[in-house]
C-alpha cells in the first residue's frame, strides 16, 4: 500500500472516525482505525461494535492496500505534522509516514481482522435536514439517563410517523419531547443510545457540506448517510416507557414567563443551591409574581419576575439543574409553565403549538428549607 494525501484533510477525517473508537474495549483491533486505499480514495473505518463510522477522502494511490493503525498514535502523528502532502507506505507490518522532513515508522495490524460493517440496503431512505436533526438531538438527549444500569432509558425514543418525527428522552426526574413536521413513507419506532446520538450530532456539526442526510432503518441497526460519511449504529432493544401516560392531561395554573429572565434568575438563585439538597430552588407564585428563592448555610437569595394574569398561588421546589438544562436548549422568547400542585410535575411548553414539551418533577420542600 502506498498513497499520498493532504495532511489537513486526513487529520479532519481521522477526527470524525475516531468518535467510534473506545479505549475501554478488551479487543485490541477495535483500538485501531482501518485504512483502505483503492481507486484514488482512502476509506477510514472505526468501530466499537455499538457505532461504526466510515469516511472517504480523495487521495493519490500508487499501490492499493489496507492496514489497521493505532487510532490514537496515528491521529496524534498526523495532527502534529506540518501542512502539506503526507506519504504513507506499508512495508510488511510497518507503516512509514513521511511529510516534509518528518518521518515516522509505526506498527500496523492485519486489515482482515477488522469488523466489517456489511451490506447496506439503501432502498428505504428517510430524508432529514441536517440542522433540524441537530436541533432535535440537542433538545432531547440531555434528558436521557447516564446510568448504564438503567437500560432502555439511556436511549432516545425516535418515533417516525407519516407526517412527523418525534424524539423523547427521560431519566426518571425529567422528560424531554421534541416534534418536527417531516414527511415519511412508513411509521416506525426505534431507540438509539443518547451517547451515540451526541456523537452523531458532533459529526453532523463538523460537516460543512450540504444540509441533508439520510437514515436507513434495519431490524437491529440504523444507518446515517452524510455525504462521504457512513455511520452505522446498534439500536437499543426493549420497550420504551409509555411516555404519553406521564404527561398531565390538565393543569390548574399556567404562567407565561420571559425565558431569559427566568433563566438568569434561576442561575443566580442556584449559586446558593447545594448538591446535598438536590440543588433546591423554590418557586412561589403569588400576587402576579414568580418569586425564586434558595438558601444554604452561606446565605439566601430572592429573585422576582412579573408574570401574566395569574391569580393562583403555589409554592413548589425543583432541582435547579433540571430546569436550567431545559431553558438553555429552548430558543423562544417567552414560554409557558403549567402546574397543578406542589407535588406534581411542571410542564414547560411553547406558548403556541407543541414543538416541544419538557416535564420536570418537583422536589419536596421540607419545613427546614
Amino acid at each position: 500500500m502506498k498513497f499520498t494525501c493532504d495532511q489537513q484533510i486526513l487529520s479532519k477525517a481521522l477526527n470524525t472516525v475516531s468518535k467510534a473508537v473506545t479505549s475501554k474495549t478488551t479487543i485490541p483491533i477495535l483500538k485501531g482505525i482501518l485504512l483502505e486505499a483503492k481507486n484514488n480514495q482512502l476509506t477510514l473505518s472505526a468501530s466499537d461494535l455499538d457505532i461504526s463510522i466510515d469516511k472517504k477522502i480523495n487521495i493519490t494511490v500508487e499501490e492499493e492496500g489496507a492496514t489497521v493503525v493505532s487510532a490514537k498514535l496515528f491521529s496524534d502523528i498526523i495532527r502534529k505534522l506540518p501542512s502539506g502532502d503526507v506519504e504513507i507506505i506499508k512495508e510488511n507490518d510497518n507503516i512509514n509516514i513521511k511529510c516534509n522532513a518528518s518521518k515516522f515508522v509505526i506498527v500496523g495490524q492485519p486489515a482482515d481482522e477488522f469488523p466489517n460493517i456489511g451490506e447496506i440496503n439503501t432502498e428505504n431512505k428517510i430524508y432529514f435536514e441536517k440542522d433540524i436533526l441537530k436541533e432535535m438531538i440537542k433538545k432531547t438527549s440531555f434528558s436521557a439517563s447516564i446510568d448504564e444500569s438503567k437500560g432502555i432509558i439511556t436511549g432516545v425514543l425516535i418515533e417516525i410517523e407519516e407526517d412527523s418525527l418525534n424524539m423523547i428522552a427521560l431519566d426518571g426526574f425529567r422528560m424531554a419531547i421534541t416534534r418536527e413536521m417531516v414527511k415519511n413513507n412508513e411509521s416506525k419506532k426505534i431507540i438509539i443510545s443518547a451517547r451515540i446520538l451526541n456523537e452523531i450530532n458532533k459529526i453532523i456539526s463538523e460537516t460543512e457540506e450540504e444540509n441533508e442526510l439520510y437514515m436507513i432503518l434495519d431490524e437491529k441497526k440504523a444507518v446515517f448517510l452524510l455525504n462521504d460519511t457512513v455511520i452505522v449504529l446498534r439500536l437499543l432493544e426493549g420497550e420504551f416507557i409509555k411516555y404519553k401516560d406521564i404527561i398531565p392531561k390538565e393543569h390548574e395554573i399556567d404562567v407565561i414567563v420571559n425565558r431569559i429572565d427566568f433563566l438568569d434568575s434561576i442561575e443566580r438563585a442556584s449559586l446558593l443551591a447545594k448538591d446535598g439538597k438536590n440543588n433546591l430552588i423554590v418557586l412561589s407564585i403569588y400576587n402576579e409574581k414568580l418569586i425564586i428563592t434558595s438558601s444554604s448555610e452561606e446565605g439566601n437569595v430572592k429573585e422576582e419576575i412579573l408574570i401574566n394574569n395569574c391569580e393562583n398561588e403555589l409554592e413548589i421546589g425543583f432541582n435547579s439543574k433540571y430546569v436550567l438544562d431545559v431553558l438553555k436548549v429552548i430558543d423562544d422568547e417567552e414560554i409557558k409553565l403549567e402546574f397543578n400542585t406542589s407535588i406534581t410535575p411542571c410542564l414547560i411548553k411553547p406558548i403556541e403549538g407543541d414543538s416541544y414539551e419538557y416535564l420536570v418533577l418537583p422536589v419536596r420542600i421540607s419545613s427546614n428549607n
